[in-house]
């Protein structure tokens, strides 16, 4: 396998709505939340406002924003690909994208044998 597979990818509508976003507020990062109080749901926030953990995990950039989760989640989800999409509805309570009419969705896939390997290697 020439390149390693993304951890975390967007679709062309999420990479919209992050512009969007940016525009409106400057570069954002978003954290894959553990389901307290918005679920599962990917939430967008300005840099700086949300303060990552030393030990969580980078997965990546979309539409060139840092997307991390916490180390622990990380455990569950390293066998999947991650693919933020949009779908019509109230973002998190906290997230930028709320009152927009829009949310962002985390949907995802299991990596193929091959695609693990090579990402395991790499570490």
């Amino acid at each position: 396998m020439d390149q390693l597979p993304a951890r975390v990818l967007a679709t062309e509508a999420a990479v919209g709505l992050i512009q969007k976003l940016q525009a409106k507020h400057g570069a954002v990062m978003f954290h894959q939340s553990g389901g307290c109080c918005d679920g599962s749901t990917p939430m967008c926030y300005p840099v700086g406002d949300y303060l990552v953990a030393p030990d969580d995990v980078k997965l990546g950039e979309i539409g060139g924003a840092e997307f991390f989760m916490s180390a622990s989640q990380f455990e569950y989800w390293k066998f999947t690909q991650l693919i933020i999409d949009v779908v019509s509805g109230m973002g998190g309570m906290f997230s930028l994208e709320n009152g927009t009419g829009l949310r962002f969705l985390t949907r995802s896939r299991v990596f193929e044998d091959a695609e693990l390997a090579a990402l395991e290697a790499a570490v």
